[in-house]
């Protein structure tokens, strides 16, 4: 028989490389196939975290609240096979460690889920416990150093590097590196399947196998035959010979729309229900599988692209829904060109991704809505890290012309600038976050300064208790936006007073 950790390298392959590419921080300029630390901290001590807190609220045993916790997860990607593997594996040890009163940083700590670099400060959600933090973790590894798990961690071992992964290895990594679909036969960059980059972010593809068939194009023949552009109207009229598509589309200006976003665009969302232990029950990850194959973004929800209604109770129309509500020509003419960690530096990666052909495509709403990580970022030191004024302009420049070499004649442009993002310290620095409503231990200030020292938060300018860093992002920001509003050219379209620009293109 197989032993379990041979189990959990081989048999998850898909969750695997899913978890290892989405660990890497997508800010970054390169692709990192290796592991994110921090990352891999974070979600120790979520998962800690929530485990304590289903012992606490169903008054029941350490051991007892990782069964529950794995039971609530579906049998898709093999997450809820992951899980229990994982118990078997740390369960031992994490009983012990909890039920010696070690919290979640301390578990993790002594897992080698976190690992401190040398000179840096060891990082921690929840304060730090009364005795010194050296002699609390000494007694951690003293309760477990007769472990035998640690191996797994110390082994390391990419499973990239087995031969048989290699080839989707470097599909996956392709995939979320370029944005095109992972499963597209006919390579038009449209697919028949939802996530991967599928028709959550762009129109369904209606015939994979046929590249001249994709939606937004101007249809062949007015699709008196097939349905070239999969917006569902095709055939003639018996009545009176005439094609329904001509009837119903001809003079109604069909177009479709496109966002060039980053994580907001994207719809970048971790639900409340996943980390509020008193409100899980079997339902709450039933949408886990799905999320992280959309790379943790909820596209099919977006305001600019979104096709689904939203689960709020609040009736929110994308724009995509208002264009196929006035014209159903428009029906599937959508495409969410978003990455999490986007800006106007790294665009050009996977700009190429959009799909769109002057002569034989219907004009087009461009969004380019880059509104935060140009100054937003990880870093030690953000503001060294932002993006220059100057740059911004560049850059966006170097996008104008690649739409106006690719968008066909009557597509707008809607060009956003960067908001100023002080009111997330502001408003939410002394609530209780999610994990902290139970007990009420936890804060978004101290998520914030969690997040800052494993390096992997997401604006470390504006999420910080340092006033004057926010106050020099927000400075940089303001200079990226007047930049951005001065194109230098008295004839420039652009509108005035306000930082939403409209531009006239092709």
């Amino acid at each position: 028989m197989k032993s379990p950790c041979r189990i959990l390298k081989v048999a998850p392959v898909f969750l695997l490389l899913l978890l290892r590419f989405l660990a890497s921080p997508a800010s970054d300029d390169q692709f990192n196939m290796g592991h994110s630390n921090g990352h891999r901290c974070l979600g120790c001590v979520l998962v800690m975290s929530v485990i304590t807190q289903l012992a606490q609220v169903h008054n029941s045993t350490v051991e007892a609240s990782m069964e529950r916790l794995c039971s609530y997860l579906p049998g898709k990607l093999f997450l809820k096979t992951t899980c229990y593997l994982l118990v078997h594996l740390f369960g031992s040890d994490i009983i012990k460690l909890l039920d010696a009163d070690m919290n979640a940083d301390m578990v993790c700590h002594t897992l080698e889920f976190c690992k401190q670099d040398s000179g840096r400060p060891q990082c921690h959600l929840y304060p730090l416990p009364k005795e010194a933090w050296k002699l609390r973790q000494e007694k951690a590894k003293h309760t477990v150093k007769k472990s035998e798990n640690m191996k797994y961690l110390k082994g390391g071992s990419d499973i990239c590097s087995l031969p048989f992964l290699a080839k989707i290895c470097q599909k996956i990594k392709l995939s979320i590196q370029t944005s095109m679909p992972f499963k597209d036969v006919d390579s038009d960059k449209y697919s028949v399947f939802p996530t991967l980059r599928g028709y959550h972010w762009r129109g369904r593809d209606c015939n994979d196998s046929d590249k001249t068939v994709y939606p937004g194009r101007r249809p062949d023949n007015w699709d008196a035959h097939r349905d070239s552009n999969c917006n569902g109207i095709w055939g003639i009229d018996p009545k009176d010979g005439i094609p329904y598509e001509k009837k119903f589309c001809e003079g109604s200006q069909p177009r479709g729309i496109i966002l060039l976003g980053d994580s907001a665009g994207a719809h970048f969302h971790i639900p409340p229900e996943w980390l509020i232990a008193s409100q899980m029950s079997l339902n709450s990850f039933s949408d886990l599988p799905t999320a992280l194959t959309d790379e943790l973004d909820w596209p099919q929800l977006s305001s600019a692209t979104g096709f689904l209604n939203s689960t709020s109770g609040i009736e929110e129309k994308s724009i995509y829904l208002r264009l196929r509500k006035r014209n159903r020509c428009n029906h599937r003419d959508y495409q969410n060109i978003s990455r999490n960690g986007a800006s106007s530096r790294n665009l050009r990666k996977f700009i190429e991704s959009l799909s769109r052909n002057q002569m034989l495509d219907y004009p087009a709403i461009v969004i380019y809505a880059m509104i935060g990580n140009d100054v937003c970022n990880g870093r030690a030191d953000p503001v060294q890290a932002m993006t220059t004024p100057e740059q911004l302009y560049s850059n966006i420049m170097q996008t104008l012309k690649h739409l106006d070499s690719h968008l066909p004649k009557g597509s707008h442009m809607v060009l956003y600038g960067l908001p100023n993002g002080t009111f997330l310290w502001e408003n939410l620095h002394d609530r209780y976050h999610p994990l902290g409503q139970l007990n009420k231990d936890v804060t978004y200030a101290q998520v914030f300064s969690f997040l800052s020292c494993l390096q992997v938060n997401p604006c470390h300018g504006w999420m910080s208790s340092n006033k004057t860093l926010r106050t020099l992002t927000s400075e940089s920001q303001k200079s990226g936006r007047n930049e951005g509003d001065s194109p230098g050219s008295s004839s420039s379209p652009w509108m005035d007073s306000t930082p939403t620009r409209w531009l006239h293109c092709c």
